[in-house]
């Protein structure tokens, strides 16, 4: 008899025996399983973070989560390349140090919108508040939608304290007194966010708004990538100039 149809027999016996081919079945999908997990577990602590790479703090942590909530991460990337073009727009190209402490990381390839991993600083606060509530007042040729919501929704930071314990334990270097005090230091933070947006000439009392955790951790991206650029060029000293 030829072999396939040998094993095509034996194949049709397994499926005879009902319980026998749900053990095999179940044993498959655990290995498999096994397989794509592993590497979660076993690969940490093989990513050294940069120098300069400190947590978020608790606001900006919250605005990320209100960052992942709304999908802005389905239009921007945060991940320059190591292409010319992309250095000469974006900045430093990413590594894999400055995202030692995201999880989930927010890396992305779709860009119906520009990559994000170094906005942090390129534009005022009250640019990204006026973007977010009216991206066209803004950037004319946006096709982004308006989040103006973000300007009126409270913002929910009661739970900071767990979030960062929950990060905490993935690895992320939180303090007992960040976590115990992150409540008191989010609303710290989104004060002098919320008053550099008045001082500009924007919306009084945004302090206790959405926004100003979105703000936040916009304005965070990319900072700590160029902090360690700057202590590299400082190490390196004066460049020498031939004469």
């Amino acid at each position: 008899m030829p072999r396939f149809l040998r094993a095509d027999g034996a194949h049709r016996r397994i499926e005879g025996w009902p319980l026998v081919f749900t053990i095999l079945t179940v044993l498959a999908i655990l290995v498999g399983t096994l397989v794509e997990f592993a590497p979660i577990f076993l690969v940490h602590g093989a990513v050294e973070p940069l120098a300069t790479l400190r947590p978020w703090t608790p606001l900006e942590l919250a605005g990320r989560d209100l960052y992942i909530r709304e999908g802005c991460n389905n239009c921007h990337s945060q991940m320059v390349r190591p292409f010319q073009d992309e250095v000469a727009r974006y900045g430093p190209v990413s590594t894999a140090g400055e995202t030692a402490y995201e999880t989930p990381f927010l890396w992305g390839s779709k860009r119906t919108g520009p990559d994000l991993a170094r906005v942090g600083g390129k534009y005022p606060d009250l640019w990204h508040v006026r973007h977010m509530e009216d991206p066209r007042s803004t950037s004319p040729q946006s096709i982004m939608p308006a989040y103006a919501h973000l300007l009126t929704d409270p913002l929910d930071i009661d739970d900071l304290p767990a979030r960062l314990r929950a990060n905490r334990a993935i690895g992320v270097p939180y303090t007992d007194a960040e976590i115990e005090g992150a409540v008191a230091l989010a609303r710290a933070q989104a004060d002098s966010v919320a008053a550099r947006v008045r001082e500009a000439g924007g919306p009084d009392q945004l302090a206790d708004r959405e926004i100003v955790a979105m703000v936040a951790y916009l304005q965070r991206l990319g900072r700590d990538a160029r902090a360690a650029v700057d202590t590299a060029r400082t190490a390196a000293g004066p460049v020498a100039v031939a004469h």
